[in-house]
């Protein structure tokens, strides 16, 4: 298994990188054509970034990953814990914004709410980042966040910078390069082994307590190639399809709630705790 490189002192600061990235990559209008002008313009920041996660992310890494933490035995916190503990983790290289991770989180939760969505739906706005504690654990920015994709199969060219995964070890063993690869056609995605991230940890966390709906955003709402670019559409099922549609109601507030002005924390809080209450139990492993 690949060991992590150093870490980063501030890794946060590479991860709104790749998120600012992200939210430009996939404004609504873009051709294909425009996709891959847009990468060619990236910052080396965000290419470097990319091309660690793709030469990084194999099978064997992947399956190591899920068995260290999804069996959640890092103890137990509250919603409010887990923000507060994602709160340590600061962007000091971004001097024209002083919220906290917890008010960014509010300002996703607050403008699904707004729209008047299920209240499920505004606390999966809330929780949906959570999972980039993985960065606090000690977890590269490379196998925190980012686009997701299926590994152990062939990679579509619709994955964001498909050249980087030439250097991938994984592009030598033959019985992972072919469509399916250790899978089979119509598996389901929920069967799939996804690159490892905050998507599918927060996943997992959540798993025993929210509604279908949330849960595929939650594992999903970062696999572009999918609910994006319709690539991996042989591994579907019935149920991912009647899925998609709530994975693509949801992108736009992952993408484009977040802004500078900052939530009233103490007139929101009630709310929030009603709602954590409502779903949640009051402590959950980690």
């Amino acid at each position: 298994m690949t060991s992590n490189p150093e870490r980063s002192t501030n890794p946060i600061a590479k991860m709104d990188q790749v998120e600012d990235f992200t939210k430009q990559r996939y404004r609504k209008g873009k051709s294909e054509s425009e996709f891959r002008q847009y990468d060619a313009k990236a910052s080396p920041g965000v290419a470097e970034f990319y091309r660690n996660n793709h030469e990084r992310q194999t099978l064997d890494y992947v399956l190591a990953k899920e068995q260290e933490y999804f069996g959640l035995t890092r103890g137990k916190k509250t919603v409010w814990e887990a923000g507060e503990y994602l709160n340590t983790l600061v962007d000091d290289s971004d001097p024209d914004t002083d919220l906290t991770q917890i008010e960014h989180l509010l300002q996703t939760s607050e403008a699904i709410r707004r729209d008047g969505h299920p209240r499920w739906m505004v606390l999966v706005g809330f929780i949906h980042d959570l999972g980039k504690c993985l960065g606090l654990y000690g977890e590269p920015q490379w196998g925190v966040v980012g686009d997701t994709f299926p590994v152990g199969c062939a990679w579509s060219d619709q994955v964001v910078f498909p050249e980087y995964f030439a250097s991938n070890p994984d592009a030598k063993i033959s019985e992972y390069q072919t469509k399916y690869g250790i899978y089979e056609p119509n598996c389901g995605l929920e069967n799939l082994n996804m690159s490892f991230g905050h998507d599918g940890y927060i996943a997992e966390v959540m798993k025993p307590y929210l509604r279908t709906e949330a849960l595929y955003m939650l594992r999903f709402h970062s696999f572009y190639a999918w609910h994006r670019h319709n690539a991996y559409k042989y591994f579907e099922n019935e149920k991912d399809k009647a899925m998609l549609e709530w994975v693509r109601k949801f992108n736009p507030y992952d993408l484009y709630s977040k802004g500078h002005t900052k939530p009233d924390m103490e007139k929101l809080k009630p709310y929030y705790d009603d709602l954590f209450a409502e779903f949640l139990p009051a402590k959950l492993d980690w």
